[in-house]
């Protein structure tokens, strides 16, 4: 009997009371799934904690479900509007584009461009063979005609390549020549390679065109039994400029193109142009047709823009200064953004559900391991009430979605400290790459993965589930320590998400007097750190829950707000960096990388900022002086002795997995009070790079002085404040010993002021009283 799985998502991570939210399940050896309304409440199974939480919700969705096996459509790819078939071209051709061809020896055929259909055998299409060489070939639905190249394409660098085709005659004509210069390729002019080669062949026959085949940038139309036509054949790099004629191009006329001119306009069937679009906010999806049919290309799977094209000169490092050198769009076979599976069932979200993080529950078999999904998601008032918000840091979580770090990473046994403790469903996310992949990993062809959704099964975020590099709850099932802590002490809260944040800005935040974060909010934009900022500015209180937190610069989508768009530049702790140029992000326009980077360092809105990582074991804090100060006393109130956090679900302590600390020649505000800190990490801590302009040995836990976490105050206009506590680990402390702990009982200080109108404790001196209040 087939192994039984099942993997879902919904159309939306947020939704309000009243509104709809629809499912997509995939099972695999099933037919019926249990589904059942959950309300998560805590996410580690740890023993030194309360356990898994969660708590049934009656509702009409609850029951069995009728569930199938789906199939996900991988890799980017351009698919033409040609509504009268204008492509589908039986006379004479032209076609070229320039390339960059990352995987030219992948051992697959790769379709450039045309409109082939590869069960059928009909059509025309250019492209790369098994071999690594530039192919051009035409099919009648019998038999398949080619010419190919007589020297294979070298990975990474520019080619101008091109065909001709004459029906009448049978004469196909390949052209292929390099274009590399001084900055554009993986190799300079140095390297003694002959790029060149142009071949003729003559075909037998002319190709036939059927009506309902698609003309594709980057793949061809394919078919199964089971799951009908899908693209395949997939092209790995970037194409750049594509354009196909309704004649025989001279050879002069080619070698013009090649050195960019373009055709004759009454030459031209379409021309892509792949420059164009570009604003100061970005670039979409869709590639404008400059030819005279407006036959527009849209992307699928997010093709990446923003990148160096073939003419890239090296001095001009973004697409706001010249967008003529960006005419480079890269596609990778394995990219998915949408898994694009049916709705299995909807549901409206009662207007007496109360705001909270939900789930819908399926089981098949025996419901647990893969065979147990938790398709996730946060419910919104419609008039919330509640005067502190949990802001749940769900950019986050797709940035860490499908991470396979424990099977791709060869540095990370030796960062971690630890061998990773696998289990099935880490072995489903490393073996299914239709789920898609984190912006930790890297795609077949080396270059990071800078997209990610939430329109495709995240199987990290879910409860229960602990990183297995690491051993220890990650992201979403950490941060439900955070949730069981206030469902303990019995906090009226309001939930909301990044996207939320990102999209509603300071108005999503005015009814509030207090946000909490995430253990782990490392992904921001500059629309969720404009209101964070406002928000605190004018009056607002926020408690900073983690470490590494406020770290990148992202962007969302606005057509598909579901994705996320980040890249790694040349600072930071990352697992790739970006190539030169390619710096901007193309949902935004801005320039990706670190906040620290861009002026705005997280110690100026949280008092502290990254410092170093280590992954084996965790310290406790330690009572600073500034935690006796008249003005501030109240945070560690009820507190005995020096230390806080001495205990936690992740390795034992408050203080670790990554940390953060004070720093005020990166902005920490002057007037900050130190409250506690932690000190003596093991080696397993190390700074992080962005600290370092030369490396120096020392750089560790236990005798580098900066490796610490930071527990930091300070106040802001208008009764505002902000809480730090500068350690992933602290609220995964929060559950120790059943929620009575010191780190669970300092926080309890903060939020019980935090929460309450009118000055903080400890702000104003009462002349009557003599004492500060």
């Amino acid at each position: 009997m087939a192994q039984q799985k099942i993997f879902g998502y919904a159309n939306r991570i947020s939704v309000k009371q009243g509104e709809e939210i629809t499912f997509h399940a995939n099972a695999d050896g099933a037919t019926s799934a249990k589904a059942q309304l959950v309300r998560l409440i805590h996410g580690d199974a740890h023993e030194a904690g309360p356990g898994y939480m969660e708590e049934e919700i009656a509702n009409p969705v609850n029951g069995s479900w009728s569930v199938d096996k789906h199939f996900t459509q991988l890799g980017n790819y351009l698919t033409v509007n040609d509504p009268d078939n204008r492509l589908a071209v039986d006379g004479p051709l032209s076609m070229y584009c320039h390339v960059w061809p990352t995987l030219p020896h992948r051992g697959r055929r790769q379709t450039i461009m045309g409109r082939w259909d590869t069960l059928n055998k009909t059509g025309y299409g250019l492209g790369i063979n098994p071999d690594g060489h530039l192919e051009f070939w035409v099919g009648d639905g019998k038999e398949v005609d080619y010419v190919t190249s007589e020297l294979p394409l070298m990975t990474k660098v520019w080619y101008f390549v091109g065909v001709t085709w004459d029906p009448a005659s049978g004469k196909a004509t390949l052209h292929q020549e390099g274009v590399l210069n001084r900055y554009n390729s993986l190799v300079g002019p140095v390297v003694p390679y002959d790029f060149r080669s142009h071949v003729s062949q003559t075909f037998r026959f002319r190709q036939v065109n059927k009506p309902d085949v698609p003309f594709l940038v980057g793949g061809a139309r394919d078919s199964h039994a089971l799951r009908g036509f899908f693209i395949n054949d997939l092209y790995a790099g970037k194409v750049d400029r594509p354009v196909i004629c309704n004649r025989v191009l001279a050879r002069t006329e080619m070698d013009a193109c090649r050195g960019g001119d373009k055709p004759a306009e009454d030459a031209i069937l379409a021309y892509w142009d792949t420059a164009a679009g570009y604003s100061s906010d970005g670039i979409r999806n869709e590639v404008v047709d400059a030819g005279p049919n407006g036959l527009t290309a849209t992307g699928h799977n997010h093709p990446v823009r923003g990148m160096t094209g073939w003419n890239w000169n090296g001095k001009d490092d973004s697409f706001r200064i010249d967008p003529e050198q960006y005419g480079g769009i890269e596609l990778h076979p394995d990219a998915v953004t949408d898994c694009r599976w049916p709705e299995t069932n909807r549901m409206t979200i009662p207007n007496d559900l109360p705001s909270g993080i939900y789930a819908i529950r399926l089981r098949v078999g025996p419901g647990e391991g893969i065979a147990e999904e938790y398709i996730v998601f946060i419910v919104r008032s419609l008039q919330p009430t509640a005067k502190l918000c949990f802001l749940v840091p769900t950019a986050s979580y797709l940035a860490y979605g499908n991470e396979s770090l424990s099977f791709n990473a060869d540095i990370i046994q030796p960062m971690t400290g630890q061998p990773p403790v696998v289990t099935d469903i880490d072995v489903e996310t490393y073996e299914h790459g239709e789920y898609g992949l984190s912006t930790y990993d890297s795609f077949e062809d080396g270059a990071g993965v800078c997209f990610t959704s939430y329109l495709r099964p995240i199987i990290n975020m879910r409860p229960k589930y602990r990183m297995s590099s690491m051993n220890i709850t990650w992201q979403f099932p950490a941060d439900l320590s955070i949730v069981a802590w206030i469902a303990h002490q019995g906090y009226d809260c309001e939930f909301i998400t990044d996207e939320d944040l990102d999209r509603e800005g300071l108005d999503l935040l005015k009814n509030f007097n207090c946000v909490i974060t995430g253990t782990h909010p490392e992904y921001v934009s500059e629309r969720m750190l404009d209101a964070q900022e406002d928000f605190v500015t004018q009056g607002g209180r926020l408690i900073y829950m983690g470490g590494n937190g406020y770290y990148w610069a992202i962007g969302f989508d606005e057509e598909q707000p579901s994705c996320m768009e980040v890249r790694k530049l040349d600072a930071g702790m990352r697992a790739w960096a970006a190539r030169a140029g390619e710096y901007y992000l193309q949902t935004t326009g801005e320039r990706s990388g670190l906040w620290r980077s861009r002026g705005r360092a997280p110690q100026k809105l949280l008092g502290v900022g990254m410092i170093a990582e280590g992954f084996e074991t965790a310290s406790p804090y330690r009572k600073m002086p500034d935690a006796w100060h008249r003005t501030v006393s109240w945070i560690t109130a009820g507190i005995e002795g020096e230390i806080i956090g001495d205990e936690g679900l992740a390795y034992g302590g408050a203080a670790g997995i990554e940390v953060d600390r004070y720093d005020l020649s990166l902005g920490t505000p002057p007037h900050t009070k130190l409250i506690a800190a932690s000190g003596g990490h093991s080696d397993n801590y190390v700074l992080v790079t962005e600290e370092l302009l030369y490396a120096y040995a020392g750089l560790v836990g236990s005798l580098d002085y900066r490796i610490r976490a930071d527990v930091t105050f300070f106040t802001a206009p208008n009764n505002g404040a902000v809480f730090s506590t500068g350690s992933i680990g602290y609220g995964q402390a929060l559950p120790a010993s059943n929620f009575d702990n010191s780190a669970a009982k300092m926080l309890a200080n903060v939020v019980d002021a935090f929460i309450k109108d009118g000055p903080l404790p400890g702000q104003k001196w009462t002349l009557e009283e003599k004492q500060w209040r």
